[in-house]
């Protein structure tokens, strides 16, 4: 197979690029308001998987519009792009490293396209974090005291943290009432009231920490360490119990075990797992200690499912390729700069912050493939949160600012986890705020409708005359709607690697890299040599 890098086709170059400059004119695409009409539309432009539904009827976008998207995908060698990254080819081409992420979930197929080593390396080690949590369950992981433990520091930043934190907060339903599954707390600030705040409320004799740093190198990491070893040693653990209450997950378990780290409490991922794709691997240690081994299980089995649905389902049925497609209309050629996530699931509260690194870290890149300098737009800028928070905030920006924002809205169908006795109606109440604001940045409301609704309240005609513009919407705000049949460990496991897969397509048809980060390495860079230097803040 050709490698990805001489496979680069400039998308620009495209007859289908040009076809869609020109869908792109003012007036060409009907306003959201006239497409909205058609009653069949809505269910056209929906996909499901699993209980998982995307409708993307919302998007400014016709039949035409889609295949001319479809025709991009196939221009910039989409499906040979998938094939190398399943088969472990060197798809990050500027550090020469395969990307792998897939592998991680793939535990039980048959003649995987990674090869035999690699699927029993990860089945190893995917053993070995099973192992360490019935041994955390079952009372047998105890403290200087002699104690079980019973909390869990995670100390990593950015895909070391955001994932895992993602997850736990997501599935902490999994976790109500009595459980021997570990209460988990994240710190990645390397200020230290970030550190304290977690800490003073924790018992040091059952406190176990999980230092997580691909290089094991991370500046921000080994201050969080060594401030949480210092804490453990003043609250009575002696230097010879220490290690006990460590954990090391690393690619580099030399220099974990260099530092007095246990070798049973150290575990190990590869070169070829990004951190921002790294939550399936060991590094989602803290995840499954939350929710036990059972259900981190499921929701590698639920990016499977997506792993093999993305691998399989034609363009246009594809749940990841159409979310990437409508992505790059909106980007490209409706000129949107930003993108935004809409999450109506409270346990969803750290999906935005997740999206935002795995988006704009992966594609947020100024050169092709070939080392060229683009001369196109890549990554948007991700933002949101809450939808319900941002209902009374941001969003009147949407709805009436000068920005056009497309949206992504992720809502929750069922949830039988809540205990509270009026659960389902706050359910009801979250579903029916989503539906509103998809339907009304859509549609929007003219000038004409406002006047007619002041009318019927009875309001003057000088007092329509002066309120009707400041009350009227442009509407023909794209968005897309994605529900979840329930929040569970297999649906949050596919909800994820959609947004992976997602991201992977719009670097493939922009043509850029999505698995390197030399921004993000230039400032690490930086801040070494200034300490090295002696350097103090001016």
């Amino acid at each position: 197979m050709t490698s990805p890098s001489n496979s680069f086709t400039l998308p620009t170059s495209l007859e289908a690029w040009k076809k869609l400059e020109n869908l792109a004119q003012p007036g060409v695409v009907e306003h959201l308001r006239d497409l909205l009409i058609d009653p069949e539309r809505s269910h056209a432009m929906t996909v499901s998987l699993h209980g998982m539904e995307l409708n993307y009827s919302h998007q400014r976008v016709t039949t035409e519009v889609m295949v001319a998207l479809a025709e991009l995908a196939q221009g910039t060698q989409l499906k040979e792009h998938t094939q190398a990254l399943f088969a472990g080819e060197r798809v990050n081409v500027s550090e020469q490293r395969a990307a792998l992420h897939v592998a991680l979930r793939g535990q039980g197929l048959q003649h995987p396209p990674w090869g035999e080593a690699i699927q029993a390396q990860v089945g190893t080690e995917l053993a070995r974090v099973c192992r360490f949590v019935d041994l955390f369950e079952s009372h047998q992981l105890k403290g200087f005291g002699g104690e079980p433990f019973t909390d869990v520091v995670n100390l990593g930043i950015g895909g070391s943290a955001l994932g895992p934190m993602t997850c736990v907060q997501a599935l902490e339903g999994l976790n109500q009432g009595p459980s021997t599954h570990a209460r988990v707390h994240f710190v990645s600030n390397v200020d230290a009231w970030s550190l304290w705040h977690t800490l003073k409320g924790l018992n040091p004799r059952t406190t176990l920490f999980v230092v997580q740093s691909k290089t094991f190198t991370t500046q921000e990491t080994t201050l969080l360490a060594s401030s949480a070893k210092r804490w453990l040693v003043d609250q009575g653990c002696s230097e010879h119990d220490l290690p006990r209450h460590l954990v090391a997950v690393t690619a580099r378990q030399d220099l974990a075990l260099k530092q007095g780290f246990l070798a049973e409490q150290t575990f190990h991922f590869w070169d070829w797992v990004g951190g921002r794709y790294s939550v399936w691997s060991s590094i989602g240690l803290p995840v499954a200690l939350a929710i036990g081994a059972e259900n981190f299980k499921s929701m590698l089995s639920g990016a499977r499912a997506m792993d093999e649905h993305f691998f399989t389902a034609p363009v246009l049925e594809n749940m990841p390729t159409l979310m990437a497609l409508l992505g790059v209309w909106n980007r490209n050629f409706l000129k949107a700069p930003s993108h935004h996530i809409a999450t109506y699931a409270y346990r969803l509260r750290g999906l935005t912050p997740y999206i935002q690194q795995l988006d704009m870290e992966s594609n947020g890149k100024g050169t092709h493939l070939n080392a060229n300098r683009v001369q196109i737009e890549t990554a948007p800028i991700v933002w949101g949160g809450l939808g319900i928070d941002g209902q009374h905030a941001y969003f009147q920006l949407i709805h009436q600012g000068q920005h056009l924002v497309p949206v992504d809205f992720i809502g929750v169908r069922h949830d039988s986890a809540c205990p509270l006795p009026l659960a389902q109606e706050h359910l009801r109440c979250l579903q029916l705020n989503m539906m509103a604001q998809a339907q009304a940045m859509a549609l929007g409301r003219d000038e004409s409708h406002t006047r007619q609704e002041m009318t019927a309240q009875g309001l003057s005609a000088e007092a329509i005359d002066a309120l009707a513009p400041h009350r009227s919407f442009r509407g023909n705000t794209p968005s897309s709607s994605l529900w979840l049949q329930e929040l569970d460990a297999f649906s949050l496991g596919m909800l994820m690697a959609l947004y992976e897969h997602k991201t992977f397509v719009q670097a493939t048809l922009w043509g850029i890299n999505p698995f390197d980060q030399w921004g993000v390495e230039l400032g690490k860079t930086m801040a070494n040599e200034l300490a090295q230097e002696g350097k103090k803040p001016s």
